[in-house]
């Protein structure tokens, strides 16, 4: 049997499996040179008071990566610098940007215990026994950031172990006198960011419930009225990640768990106090409780008036042996008097200490301290229970990035409720100086540590900067309904915040990750290539037209006058 010969490929189908292997070969480089990761960030807060730029002004990154361990003569103007909160140098911070030293842009790596994400297995090789220190550091360095003017992007990201494996390779180039460049390679950072825009008419929204109390002959709305009040939302230097787990998650919590307790009092005509409480959770507090005064202003007259005092929860989640109450009225008043004498009587039965602390308002000073202050700019007596023994600077200890879940004690809280909650009701039932507990453990009336506890991780995983807040926003739509379980007359109070403050978008972004070949690679790649392709070209003469063709196109053409001739 003769076997036919074989048909020989046609010379399109080589061409196209050279193609084709040349497409191979460029996407595994790409691939190889391009190998890139992808990391969550969190932008620096943008905003301007009173016409004053403060905070990053830029969004979009694409530079090369550095690490402290740059040479002291490195051109950072194109490089972003990646610092880990566990090696930051203080000083190195505030001389950058106190000289305006040029930067591409700095990112921030924060230990995973200021993450209001629980991520399990994540930081594991780093030991917690400086945490302390460095919640010291962290809010040093939030305070420098938000008060200063930085024309460069700058981002805050978590440890893991895909980016300290790219930590570690940085500060081993930069060790090595080799940083990223564009000639030696190495790992460029890009995020891809529209301009941030500003957000026109910021929203505030302020829930309020209403519990009646016990109506006589004349109508409930003429009974002395009692409020309970906590701020709930927050302000950091990045806005996507300031939860306020204590200031003021610990308070609004604290509020919603009062509000369930007499809620079950209040229910039964038999155990309803002759006094009304007011619960309001206000908005706008970073904002000298901006919030706070505009719904004030909002009540009722007549409801305003029968307020006999009210008492502002602040910073109630992470003390141990004693709280204070801020007063602006003098000790003499017979309301604060009332406050203290409530207050110490549980506090000591309890087995803690709670001090008075009077400062007077300055009514020409806009500056607002405290939330209580707000109440007695109209004449309203009121106090403020926390934990700070004094008043905290202007945009300070307002739920930034120190105040993670990690660092509130819920027990603190659930004490904090029953010093609350055992003083209002020794006022409304007139059991002052009686050893009475009606809120005493394992009874149906105990403070529920599940309900807080629940509060608590839902406050500090929700971001509540109040600019970013939607007037429909879901958390504001659950804290009403909430209200809505255990009070009456239930609704929101909805403003804008006042002008001074100007707030720009674009608080989260994603960080690609690239390890960037250098230019001795790309030469040898493209001498590969050429290579190739030179002898891809060089086959396909030789089989179509023959190797006399191919030698001929490397052949000088005759000059015209041999032709000529």
């Amino acid at each position: 049997m003769i076997m036919a010969p074989r048909k020989p490929r046609p010379h399109r189908d080589i061409l196209m499996d050279s193609v084709f292997a040349l497409v191979f070969v460029l996407v595994a480089c790409v691939e190889l040179c391009d190998a890139a990761t992808v990391v969550d960030v969190y932008r620096l807060i943008q905003y301007d008071m009173s016409g004053v730029p403060f905070g990053s002004r830029l969004a979009s990154l694409n530079h090369h990566a550095a690490s402290l361990h740059f040479s002291p003569h490195s051109d950072l103007s194109r490089s972003v610098l990646l610092i880990p909160l566990r090696e930051l140098n203080i000083s190195f911070v505030k001389e950058y940007i106190s000289e305006s030293k040029p930067l591409g842009g700095l990112i921030f790596l924060l230990p995973q215990m200021f993450s209001f994400e629980k991520k399990g297995g994540v930081g594991s090789n780093h030991q917690d026994e400086s945490k302390e220190l460095l919640k010291n550091v962290l809010a040093e360095l939030e305070q420098i950031l938000i008060h200063a003017n930085l024309p460069y992007p700058v981002y805050f990201a978590f440890e893991d172990d895909t980016i300290d494996a790219v930590l570690t390779d940085i500060k081993k180039n930069d060790a090595s006198g080799q940083p990223a460049t564009a000639t030696t390679g190495g790992y460029k950072f890009v995020v891809s960011a529209p301009e941030p825009k500003k957000i026109v008419s910021p929203p505030i929204s302020n829930i309020q419930g209403w519990l009646a109390g016990l109506k006589t002959d004349d109508s409930a709305q003429q009974l002395p009225t009692i409020a309970i009040v906590a701020s709930y939302d927050t302000f950091g230097a990045a806005p996507a990640l300031s939860v306020g787990s204590d200031s003021n998650g610990s308070g609004a919590v604290a509020l919603l768990e009062v509000a369930r307790l007499f809620s079950l009092l209040y229910s039964n005509p038999k155990t309803r106090g002759q006094y009304n409480l007011l619960f309001g959770l206000t908005s706008g507090g970073p904002y000298n409780y901006n919030g706070t005064r505009k719904w004030l202003r909002s009540l009722d007259q007549r409801l305003r008036e029968s307020i006999d005092y009210a008492i502002c929860l602040n910073s109630i989640g992470s003390w141990e042996n004693e709280l204070w109450v801020h007063v602006s009225k003098p000790p003499e008043n017979a309301y604060v008097k009332q406050i203290m004498e409530d207050f110490s009587d549980v506090a000591e039965e309890l087995g803690f200490k709670v001090n008075l602390k009077h400062k007077k308002i300055n009514i020409s000073n806009p500056r607002v301290a405290w939330e209580h202050e707000q109440f007695s700019r109209l004449r309203v007596t009121a106090a403020t229970l926390s934990e700070l023994p004094t008043a905290p600077e202007f945009l300070e200890s307002t739920g930034g990035l120190v105040d993670s879940r990690h660092f509130v004690n819920e027990i603190a809280v659930i004490r904090s409720v029953k010093l609350i909650a055992e003083s209002l009701a020794s006022h409304i039932y007139g059991h002052q100086g009686k050893n009475i507990q009606i809120f005493a453990d394992n009874s149906s009336l105990a403070v529920n540590p599940s309900y807080v506890r629940s509060w608590l991780d839902l406050f500090s995983q929700t971001s509540r900067v109040a600019p970013f807040f939607s007037k429909d926003d879901p958390f504001i739509a659950s804290l009403k309904k909430e209200l809505e379980e255990h009070t009456d007359e239930v609704n929101v109070h909805r403003d804008v915040l006042d002008g001074m403050f100007t707030f720009y978008d674009s608080t989260r972004a994603k960080l690609n990750i690239y390890q960037v070949a250098s230019v001795t690679f790309d030469l040898l790649l493209l001498l590969v290539l050429g290579s190739y392709l030179i002898v891809l070209f060089s086959f396909l003469v030789i089989t179509t037209r023959g190797l006399d063709d191919l030698i001929s196109i490397f052949r000088r053409p005759p000059s015209r006058k041999v032709k000529t001739a």
